[in-house]
């Protein structure tokens, strides 16, 4: 089962149209889903819509429309809208496909039939947001947390599938299967849920109430609730339970899910599987919400951010990457216009297509447009070989473990090291020299063979732009993007490489940055302030008591990745793990590259007060000794555990 790997998003709920977080999931989805294929597995990707419950018959109502009428339209958006970011899955399924619901009774008749669901009576605190009954523990200050509204009391007599007579085992198989639920920090929050006793699951809806919905196949006065049928999403897509697809692809089943879905994910389905007699899925791979200005997306805040516009402004494969370098798996992630641009100029304009272009033209003035053949000569090229070699096992490495993030901040790291060979060997300078010209040659060589294995890394994030420059260099794509094509020296020199226009043109800047571009720059008043706020700190007094002392929390930290601020030169943006996961920004950007901080066990303040930094929240502070040669990292020893406390 190893040659396998099936990935799902969630099906998306159609009471609104495709936003950024569907766009986020389905490409994180999109880039597993070719990377797996890219290193030889076969796979199966799917993606649909969620088209019953109370707020679709609310939205469909709002536009005089039936529900079947409104989820038409709605759910094609939806289908429409994954091709404009070149993402294009094996399956789209719907809710209100005739098989789907097929299946959804099979189950439920299954699971009732075993005694396993029961007709009662319930009062409880009903959030319509949620579509779903809450209890105390689940409020803040007495609101629901996803919808910030009081929930309504209801009573009424439903169906219940009987959850709670499954809780130990889910416990134990979360224990005892560490990767099922990533990152750490949602097992965490899983196994602390479990800790209180598990309620039973209420699964129907009066026909009184509510109609659009799959109807019990054993009660015809009651529809099913949204869950129990939209879960089972993952089981019809592959057409369970005698489909080939089925059988070959669910022992290898991961979702993507953004994590106010943790918990219908995380307990209902794995025991609504388990209850059913099959095996749970693989692993859940949960990631955070992208927010506005600090605010998570919602509709009622008007700060919708639309994949066609991203699009539009971007272009799909600056699109794709920009969500992938953006967004920590997992932590949650802030956007803005003038980010997107930054990291596209910066990454994209500058590093890899300025060092596309400067090679491709190097190469057509000194060797005719030629790959020469590879001499392995000693210098900085034959470093860059081998950094290009050894990245490939660490590319795969991180990409298994959704940090498609860190997968391509290492990659670029890489990137950095070509352009400062050509700095270091200047070719031109080679150039004129006969007696250098076996060295002219290897150098080149390795500035194509690793342009060409670059553009093998990044098909499953910019599969557009891969297929360009693999096409440049004279090569089939169909050919290089296979496992083989993940091996150094694939390139034999003979090839003839073509100029192409630029792959990222720079995008210009905004109206904000032009206005303050404008304005004069007064360098003498900014180093007066930088001097009066130093003597201020100087003048401050120098001796604290130890009750003052106690209150600072230092913890040690494991930096997980690290990246340049997208509004500011001097910051750098680390992901730091202590034990949890945190965003920590930092003023060390002219002292350290991020890349060379990556791995480090360094020492944190944990306690203070978050702070935003140049629109980017901080969650605590790195410690760092300053001597007349600058800043040093204060390290531990890489065998202290993350988060353990510093006395």
């Amino acid at each position: 089962m190893n040659d396998r790997f099936y990935i799902t998003t969630p099906i998306y709920y159609v009471n609104a149209e495709p936003h950024l977080g569907h766009a986020y999931s389905t490409v994180v989805a999109d880039v597993q889903n070719r990377f797996h294929r890219l290193i030889g597995h076969e796979t199966f990707f799917l993606t649909g819509t969620d088209e019953h419950g109370d707020k679709i018959v609310q939205a469909a109502q709002k536009m005089g429309l039936s529900p079947k009428e409104y989820t038409d339209i709605i759910s094609d958006k939806f289908r429409k809208t994954w091709p404009l970011l070149n993402i294009h899955p094996d399956r789209f399924i719907r809710t209100t496909d005739p098989q789907h619901i097929k299946t959804v009774q099979m189950v439920l008749q299954k699971v009732y039939d075993q005694g396993d669901i029961e007709f009662r009576e319930y009062e409880g605190l009903y959030c319509f947001g949620c579509e779903r009954f809450l209890i105390e523990r689940e409020l803040e200050d007495g609101k629901c947390p996803d919808h910030k509204v009081e929930p309504t009391r209801l009573k009424e007599k439903n169906y219940f599938f009987l959850m709670s007579k499954y809780q130990q085992w889910l416990i134990d198989h979360i224990k005892a299967n560490p990767e099922f639920i990533g990152p750490e920090r949602y097992r965490n929050e899983v196994l602390s849920f479990l800790k209180d006793p598990l309620d039973d699951l209420c699964i129907s809806r009066p026909v009184s109430r509510l109609t659009w919905g799959v109807p019990l196949p054993f009660d015809e006065n009651f529809v099913t609730y949204v869950w129990f049928d939209a879960l089972i999403n993952y089981l019809s897509g592959l057409d369970f339970p005698d489909g080939e697809n089925f059988m070959k692809f669910w022992p290898v089943a991961n979702h993507v899910i953004a994590k106010d879905i943790l918990k219908p994910h995380g307990i209902y389905w794995p025991i609504m599987l388990h209850a059913i007699g099959l095996e749970p899925y693989q692993a859940l791979h949960v990631h955070g919400y992208w927010k506005i200005k600090e605010e998570k997306m919602s509709k009622s805040l008007g700060n919708i951010v639309r994949p066609g516009w991203l699009v539009e402004n971007f272009g799909a494969d600056a699109t794709r990457y920009c969500l992938m370098r953006e967004m920590s798996f997992g932590l949650d992630a802030s956007f803005s216009y003038d980010s997107f641009v930054t990291r596209i100029n910066a990454d994209l304009a500058n590093d890899l297509g300025n060092l596309f272009s400067r090679s491709v033209t190097m190469l057509h003035k000194f060797r005719k447009g030629v790959v020469p053949v590879e001499r392995r000569l000693d210098g900085p090229q034959d470093e860059l070989r081998k950094e290009f070699t050894a990245l490939v096992t660490r590319w795969k490495e991180l990409m298994e473990k959704f940090q498609a993030h860190n997968g391509m901040a290492e990659l670029w790291r890489v990137l950095n090291l070509a352009n400062k060979v050509i700095d270091q060997m200047a070719p031109w300078q080679l150039a004129k020299e006969e007696e250098k010209a076996l060295l002219l040659d290897d150098v080149m060589y390795c500035l194509m063979e690793g342009l060409r294995l670059t553009a093998v890394l990044i098909w499953p994030v910019m599969p557009k732009s891969s297929e360009k420059m693999l096409e440049s260099l004279g090569l089939s794509p169909d050919k290089e993007l296979t496992p083989q094509g993940l091996s150094w020296g694939r390139l034999e020199g003979g090839e003839e490489v073509k100029k192409i226009p630029p792959l990222f043109p720079r995008i210009g800047p905004s109206k904000k940055e032009a206005k303050q571009a404008q304005k004069p720059k007064n360098a003498q008043k900014e180093k007066e302030k930088e001097k009066k706020m130093e003597k201020q700190a100087e003048n401050e007094g120098k001796f604290i008591n130890i009750d003052d002392f106690s209150r600072v929390e230092l913890r040690v930290a494991e930096i997980v990745s690290a990246e340049k601020h997208p509004n500011a030169d001097r910051l750098l943006k680390l992901t730091v793990k202590a034990p949890e996961e945190r965003i920590i920004v930092s003023g060390i950007a002219d002292h350290f590259s991020p890349d060379s901080l990556v791995g480090k066990k360094v020492v944190i303040v944990s306690n203070l007060k978050p702070v935003k930094l140049r629109g980017v929240t901080s969650q605590g502070m790195l410690l760092v000794a300053k001597d007349k040669a600058g800043l040093h990292l204060l390290e531990v020893s890489p065998d202290t555990e993350s988060g353990a406390p510093i006395s």
